[in-house]
Order: structure tokens, then sequence, then C-alpha cells
């Protein structure tokens, strides 16, 4: 009876670290999830993991600020490494969500485009905000925003992000404004009162998203026939055989980088990943992935010139295109969120 029981007594404690492993994992890394996630993992994760034999848990978020604070002001961060927009990281660093990074244990800041480099995170891809479309519900191909607005032309519903950040550019552009002159004209309160009227036009034709996985799967099934959306999800959407293109025309791109939340106890582990993110043959890997471009000079140099076409840093897709301004966002990205919500839900 002794020996059924210890041996019983060993199963349970190892199907019981089987079930708790990835909470005991050495690093807690979250991102947004999706084919980006999946990039990650062959791209950082697993080189990170075979190097350091630090294991990674895996979590996603859409992005939630609140719960990082949260966890901040708690004092209690199960968080270690984190992806953020650039407003968003902008703002945490003010406000002391986000620790100020050494980079003297990542890389020198000179191997990097100077938009990923920030005292509280470090950029470790350029990604773009697009146009899609269905091409098989469309007979035309959309040029422009402006066609974007058109339902008369080209009828059906239009996908948006449900947020003020990118869809107030958007709209501004629709009306007429030069890309150059966006967020001239959005710091007015003209300007802000001209992107709401444009965009009442459309509203009653919007289906709102919020994950990035959306967009893809509401043009696929028809649901919308033309959407805002992340050029990566759309690539992979693509070689899924899904008869989606993209409209490169007034793109809004950005640096997407990785912080470390205020409290986080494993901040060596989290310098070491970083260190692994800012490696150009990691990011080689990642863009090879994903089509974002990388923040490491050298890892440009070794991108694939057939890929190097399909990323936002590439010249013809950086024509027309946007850099999204991080400050105005930090400045007045609160106030205008807070009308967009009001309006939305009108």
């Amino acid at each position: 009876m002794q020996t059924i029981s210890l041996r019983a007594r060993a199963i349970v404690l190892a199907i019981g670290a089987l079930l708790t492993g990835a909470a005991h994992a050495d690093l807690t890394v979250i991102s947004f999830g999706g084919v980006n996630q999946k990039a990650q993992v062959k791209a950082f994760y697993e080189p990170f993991t075979k190097a350091s034999k630090i294991a990674i848990a895996q979590g996603e978020y859409n992005g939630e600020q609140a719960k990082i604070k949260a966890m901040v002001d708690a004092g209690k961060v199960s968080w270690d490494v984190v992806e953020v927009e650039s407003p968003e990281l902008a703002r945490g660093c003010e406000e002391g969500v986000y620790e100020k990074l050494d980079y003297s244990k990542i890389a020198p800041k000179n191997a990097f485009v100077g938009a990923a480099v920030t005292e509280c995170g470090v950029g470790f891809f350029v990604w773009s905000t697009v146009m899609a479309y269905n091409a098989d519900k469309l007979k035309t191909a959309p040029t422009s925003w402006a066609d974007f607005w058109d339902v008369s032309k080209f009828p059906g519903k239009r996908g948006m992000r449900k947020g003020a950040k990118f869809t107030l550019e958007f709209a501004l552009m629709a009306d007429g404004v030069k890309p150059a002159d966006v967020y001239k004209v959005l710091g007015t309160k003209a300007g802000v009162d001209r992107a709401f009227k444009k965009l009442d036009q459309l509203k009653p034709n919007i289906q709102w998203w919020e994950a990035g996985a959306q967009p893809p799967q509401l043009l696929a099934s028809g649901d919308v026939v033309m959407s805002s959306a992340y050029n990566g999800r759309i690539d992979a959407a693509q070689k899924e055989g899904k008869n989606i293109k993209i409209v490169w025309t007034g793109n809004i791109y950005d640096v997407e980088s990785f912080a470390i939340p205020k409290g986080a106890a494993k901040q060596d582990q989290s310098y070491k990943f970083l260190a692994t993110v800012s490696k150009a043959e990691n990011q080689k890997v990642f863009a090879g992935e994903i089509p974002y471009g990388p923040t490491v000079l050298a890892g440009m140099k070794q991108i694939d010139p057939a890929l190097a076409e399909k990323l936002p840093t590439s010249a013809a897709n950086m024509k027309t295109a946007v850099a999204s301004n991080t400050q105005f966002w930090v400045e007045h990205g609160e106030d205008l969120e807070q009308r967009f919500h009001a309006w939305a839900a009108k």
C-alpha cells in the first residue's frame, strides 16, 4: 500500500508541475499576440532561451496601460517585459510606470534608428497601419483614404480601429489634408472638429475593431470591404491565400518597443532579453516572419531586397506615409480619446 501511495503521489506531483510550469517560467513577456507574437517566439524567445537557459512565459493584451499601472501602483508587478506603442510608452515613462533603461546592458544607442531609442523603451520593429481591401468584393481598387470614405463608388462596410489615434488622421486625409500637414491641422480645435465631422459621414458604415487579428477576419468574411489594418496582419492573411490587398498611400508608421514595468523583479533577465531582441540577426528573422522593419541599422542591411519592398521602411511605402507624432498623442491623446469614445457611443 505504501509503494502505491508513493507512486500515486509522484504522479500527482508530476501532473501538477506540468500544469503550473508556465506560471513558474523565469521571464514573463507580454505582446499583442497573433502572428506578431509567433514571429517574436521564433526570432527572440527561442534564441534567448537557448542562450540563457531562461524560460519565457508568453502573455498577450491589447495595450491596456491601466493593467500595467495598476500592478505598479499596487507593488505587485507580474509582467517582466511588455510590448508598448510609442505614445503609451512616452506617457507611461513620464508617469513612472516604466523603468528608465540602461542601454549599456542592451546595445549601443547608435546601433539603432533614432526613433527606436527612448528613455524607457527599446524599439524593435517599425510597423504601419494601412488601408486593406477585399479584392474579391471590389471590382475597382481604392487608392486613397478619400476612396475609403466613398461608399457610393465603393459600397460596403468599413473597418476602423475603435480609438482616436490614427482614425482622426485618416479622416483628415480623406478630407483632403496632405499627409505632411496632418498633425499641424489636428493640433487645432478647428482641425479636430473637421476630423470628427468627416467621421460623421462614414459612421453608419463603420465596423469597429480593437484587436489586430480582427481586420483580416472581417475582410475575409466579407463583413467589411475595406479596413484600416496592421500591414503584418494583412501579409499573414495573404500567405493563407486570402485575396486581400494593401494600399500604402497615407499609411501611418511607428516604432514598437519593449519596456520593463517599474518595480519588475527580474531586471537582469529582462535586460538579457532586450539585448537578444536588439541583435541584427534576430531582427532579420523577425522581419522574415512578419513584414515589419528592423530598428537595428545592421539588420536593415541583411534584409532580402524582395522582402524589403513589403516593409513599411521601403522607399516606395514611405513616399506618402505619415510618421506617427508621439508627442502629439502624449499631449492630446487623453482628451481626444475621451471625445472619440463619447462620439462613438452616440
